[in-house]
């Protein structure tokens, strides 16, 4: 889904270290279908050349407010129609100041003023430049006026000091602008979406897990939210950031996913089910640590089933949403999905080989073949990302 395709993207550059990262910002918004003009202050010229951003972007960059060749055509006013988005990269402290005031004294401050398309603003300054009070008063103005802040990151910074201030790398503020324009395909909707592994404890130490890394279930949350839906995740433990405007309810083992599961599900129209959920735990969860004896070489623990969370939700008779299922399988794909779509009730399930490597479990990219009744679809290998956003508007389409 190239959700950048024919966008009009008004780059304008200010004098910050960051600047040199523009050059690679404009080649990966180009690669995505995005037009793409540029913008810099006089300042941003000390720190990367207009005829480097001229060669990535493929068009003259602007920088005078006074040029009367440009300004013959008043090419200020031209610029500011024609972008879809203005995105501010790096945006110093004194141009954000600049911006606050409702200043005009450059050709990138005259832009903003002059636009009626949406801004976006991704700061960039020292740590403490960034922490003053009149920053972030500034920051506080514009957000009152509808500008979009896109970050700052934290980490190191050039001068050596470490803390909040640097700009977005390139491919964050790509992703940003994906989302910015991604459409609102399930405005309206409430999703649950489990994801993660469970855990089943042995005793107080100890327990039995399985490989997932929530990775998918995480993806599918940011891209739902991306797409206008109201988003709960009850994620098992895992290493992973919430995303943006998703509500995380953090769960340890099946019967507790399976409590919350049931609880929410009626209040949802669509649930996905992509959580690794165990299959049985121990019947018997030791109170204290299991000792290992000498006169012992083996352990015997009697195992019993979980609860079916997808079934289950499958199964409600009011309340009930769209329920997608997963299915990881190691062989006989087709097979094994159509058989839990039908036992279980499901509308849809989305099956993947977790034995071919590169895919899956612990990965960063996935394949899925999606069944329903009477159909397939086959998602080839891409990004988890790339996968969360196909599948969102798949489901979409399904639910109209």
């Amino acid at each position: 889904m190239q959700t950048l395709s024919g966008k009009k993207i008004l780059l304008g550059i200010s004098g910050g270290i960051a600047a040199y990262k523009c050059a690679e910002l404009t080649r990966r918004l180009i690669e995505r279908g995005t037009e793409i003009r540029v913008v810099m202050t006089e300042a941003a010229k000390e720190f990367i050349t207009p005829l480097t951003m001229q060669a990535v972007s493929g068009h003259q960059v602007a920088s005078s407010l006074l040029d009367p060749e440009a300004e013959r055509s008043m090419n200020h006013i031209e610029l500011a129609k024609w972008a879809d988005l203005v995105l501010l990269a790096p945006a110093t402290a004194d141009l954000i100041a600049r911006v606050a005031g409702g200043l005009g004294n450059d050709l990138l401050s005259t832009l903003v003023l002059a636009t009626e398309a949406p801004v976006a603003v991704a700061p960039a300054m020292n740590q403490q430049m960034y922490k003053n009070i009149a920053t972030q008063e500034n920051l506080a103005t514009l957000i009152r006026r509808e500008f979009i802040i896109w970050g700052p990151g934290a980490g190191e910074q050039a001068c050596g000091d470490v803390g909040p201030g640097r700009m977005l790398e390139p491919m964050e503020l790509v992703h940003h602008c994906e989302e910015f324009f991604q459409p609102r395909l399930l405005s309206g909707q409430s999703i649950l979406i489990t994801a993660g592994p469970t855990q089943e404890a042995i005793d107080p130490v100890r327990y039995i897990s399985n490989h997932s890394s929530g990775k998918m279930g995480f993806q599918l949350a940011e891209a739902a939210a991306r797409s206008g839906a109201s988003v709960t995740l009850i994620s098992g433990p895992v290493n992973q950031r919430t995303p943006d405007g998703v509500c995380r309810i953090d769960v340890t083992s099946a019967t507790n996913m399976h409590e919350e599961v049931m609880k929410l599900a009626p209040e949802h129209t669509i649930f996905i089910s992509c959580a690794a959920v165990a299959d049985y735990r121990p019947e018997c969860i030791s109170e204290q640590k299991i000792k290992k004896t000498k006169d012992k070489d083996a352990m015997t623990i009697r195992m019993i089933k979980n609860p079916d969370i997808v079934a289950s939700v499958a199964s409600l008779t009011e309340g009930r949403p769209y329920t997608v299922g997963f299915a990881a399988e190691t062989q006989n794909l087709e097979h094994y999905a159509r058989n839990k779509l039908e036992q279980k009730n499901l509308d849809l399930i989305c099956a993947n080989d977790v034995s071919v490597s590169g895919q899956g479990f612990n990965s960063d990219s996935n394949a899925l073949t999606v069944y329903w009744k009477n159909g397939e679809h086959v998602f080839p290998l891409t990004s988890k990302n790339q996968l969360a956003m196909e599948l969102m508007s798949f489901i979409s389409e399904k639910i109209q």
